[in-house]
C-alpha cells in the first residue's frame, strides 16, 4: 500500500467523530463509507455532515460548489462487508474495548489483505484492541481531535505490533489532508493530548477543591495566560523562551505541591452522581438551559475558527 492506492476509507461508526472524519476525506475527494448499527444513526450522520459543511462555508473556508461533491462522496449502509474494497478503515465506535476487539475481528475477515486498520479511542491501549486480530502490523491508533473538521491535530499511536510502513503512509496521507500529525512511540493511556489535557484538569479541579480559585476563574487564568500562549508555542517552547533555569527552579519547589491525586476529586464525583455532565445534560460547572448549549458549542467554533484562519493564515 502506498498513498497513490488510497481511493476510499471506510468509517465506522456515524457519530460526531466518525461524521467529522468521514466530511474531512469526502471533501478531499475521496470515496467515502460510513457504517453503523441503526439506519436512524446513519441519518443523524447526514444531518451532521451537512452542519459540518455549512460551518466552514459559513467561515469562507469552504466554498458552495464543494458542498455537493463532499456529500455525493460519502455513501450509508448498516452492513460492515461494505468494507470489502476499502484500502483505509477507521473505527470510531463506542469506547469500550471487547467491542472494538470483536468488531475488528469481524472487520478483518471482509476487508482487503492489505487494508490499513486503525482505531479513533482516545485513549484505549491500541495493542489491546488489536488483540483478536491475525495481521496486527496494519493496526494503527489514528486519533482525530473534536471537533474533526476543525481541530488540526492528529495522533498516529503504534501498537507493539504496528509497522513501520503504516507509520510513514499515514503521515503523508494526514498531511494531505490538511491535518497535523504527530507520532506517538510508546502505546500508552491517553497518547500525548490527553495526558496534557488531564494534567490541567487535575490540577484545575484541585485548585478548586482547596477553595484557591472559583471555576471561573480557573477557566479565566488559563484562556488568558497559558492558553493564550499555546496555539503558538507549546509548552516545551515556552520554557526555552522563558529561561530553562527559571523553569527548573520553579519545578524544584512546584512540582512537589501540584496534585498528584490518583482517583477523581469529589467534585467530580458530586456531578457525576447529580448527572450533571455539562452539555449533554444542560448543566455541569456551567448552566447550559435555556439554549445556553447549543450557544456555547456556536461560540467555541467560532473562536476555533478564528484560531484555525490566524495560524495558517486562511
Amino acid at each position: 500500500m502506498n498513498l497513490e492506492n488510497i481511493k476510499k476509507i471506510g468509517i465506522a461508526g456515524a457519530g460526531t467523530m466518525g461524521s467529522g472524519i468521514a466530511q474531512i476525506f469526502a471533501r478531499k475527494g475521496y470515496e467515502v463509507v460510513v457504517t453503523d448499527v441503526k439506519e436512524e444513526f446513519l441519518e443523524n450522520s447526514k444531518k451532521l455532515v451537512s452542519i459540518f459543511n455549512k460551518s466552514l462555508i459559513e467561515e469562507g473556508l469552504m466554498g458552495e460548489s464543494e458542498v455537493e461533491s463532499t456529500i455525493k462522496n460519502i455513501k450509508y449502509n448498516v452492513d460492515k462487508k461494505i468494507f470489502s474494497d476499502c484500502d483505509i478503515i477507521i473505527e470510531a465506535i463506542i469506547e469500550k474495548i471487547d467491542i472494538k476487539q470483536d468488531f475488528w475481528k469481524e472487520v478483518e475477515k471482509v476487508a482487503k489483505p492489505d487494508a490499513i486498520f486503525a482505531t479513533n479511542t482516545s485513549g484505549l491501549s491500541i495493542t489491546e484492541i488489536s488483540k483478536k486480530l491475525e495481521n496486527k502490523g496494519r493496526f494503527i491508533g489514528m486519533h482525530f481531535w473534536n471537533p474533526p473538521h476543525i481541530i488540526p491535530l492528529v495522533e498516529l499511536i503504534k501498537g507493539d505490533g504496528t509497522k513501520d510502513e503504516i507509520i510513514n503512509i499515514l503521515l503523508k496521507l494526514l498531511k494531505k489532508i490538511d491535518k497535523e500529525p504527530v507520532v506517538v512511540q510508546k502505546d500508552i493511556p491517553g497518547f500525548i493530548g490527553n495526558r496534557i489535557q488531564f494534567a490541567v484538569f487535575r490540577e484545575a479541579l484541585n485548585i478548586v477543591e482547596k477553595g484557591i480559585a472559583t471555576f471561573e476563574d480557573v477557566d479565566r487564568a488559563m484562556k488568558y495566560g497559558p492558553g493564550f500562549r499555546y496555539p503558538i508555542i507549546g509548552p516545551l517552547e515556552t520554557a526555552d523562551l522563558g529561561g530553562l533555569d527559571t523553569f527548573y527552579y520553579i519545578s524544584s519547589y512546584l512540582f512537589n505541591d501540584l496534585s498528584d491525586v490518583k482517583e477523581p476529586q469529589e467534585i467530580l464525583k458530586k456531578l457525576m452522581n447529580n448527572k450533571e455532565l455539562g452539555v449533554k445534560s444542560k448543566k455541569g460547572f456551567y448552566d447550559y438551559s435555556y439554549g445556553k448549549d447549543e450557544e456555547a458549542i456556536k461560540r467555541r467554533d467560532k473562536m476555533f475558527f478564528k484560531i484555525l484562519k490566524h495560524i495558517y493564515n486562511l
